[in-house]
């Protein structure tokens, strides 16, 4: 038995190296398919956009949509949500009467994967997805904005909705609060917590004026100012 003793410990090391070998592959094959996932539905369009302007995209949950649609149900006129990734923000707003509603997305990706969930819902002749760079967008027509984007650009949008939204404007941002305006309600906790912003003539964008205007949605909680 002792000849064949090296002969079996040279085999044992080589299935030891090839199971190595193996886990070496698996790992690197996972990191190569998590690589295509952002090279394919993450990437498209950031090259085009300032590295300070860009926004990784992170689907809002069902409780976040639901507070959403609580600040801006019953108003008039038309929605928009500013980087509506796969399009539940939009097709959700279209179900509770907010219409018309339309999302702007940068990478085409998702707003393909956007449409296709509309087509499914039955209601892709009722909403429209944009492949568009949120910063270029005109929001002069716009009533009701939503928004979940990253705090280092919360300051450069409160610039473009002072600059751009008509009077009576309602922005709903959700996950992080926009970093001077002054809030009209907040409804939820934590990350699904979400923050309502009227426009009012006669002060800046985003700051509630005194008196009875000053009133948070019916049935959402209200926040003190500051």
């Amino acid at each position: 038995m002792e000849p064949d003793e090296p002969g079996e410990a040279l085999t044992e090391l080589r299935e030891r190296r090839l199971g190595a070998l193996g886990l070496l592959q698996a790992a690197a094959g996972s990191g190569l398919a998590a690589y295509a996932v952002w090279a394919l539905l993450l990437q498209p369009g950031f090259r085009a956009v300032p590295l300070r302007l860009q926004v990784p995209y992170v689907g809002a949950s069902a409780r976040q949509v639901e507070h959403v649609l609580t600040l801006l149900r019953g108003r008039p006129g038309k929605t928009v949500d500013l980087g509506s990734g796969d399009g539940r923000i939009v097709l959700a707003a279209h179900r509770c009467g907010l219409r018309p509603a339309l999302g702007y997305e940068l990478n085409p990706w998702l707003v393909g994967l956007a449409r296709l969930h509309a087509w499914r819902a039955g209601c892709a002749g009722s909403v429209r997805f944009c492949c568009q760079d949120l910063w270029k967008v005109n929001l002069r027509d716009c009533h009701n904005v939503s928004v979940f984007l990253a705090p280092s650009v919360l300051p450069l949008l409160e610039d473009k909705l002072q600059a751009e939204l008509p009077e009576g404007a309602r922005v709903v941002s959700g996950r992080f609060p926009l970093p001077t305006w002054q809030p009209v309600a907040v409804l939820g906790e934590g990350l699904d917590r979400v923050w309502a912003y009227d426009v009012h003539s006669g002060s800046p964008a985003g700051q509630v004026p005194p008196g009875p205007s000053s009133a948070s949605v019916p049935g959402a909680p209200t926040s003190p100012a500051g």
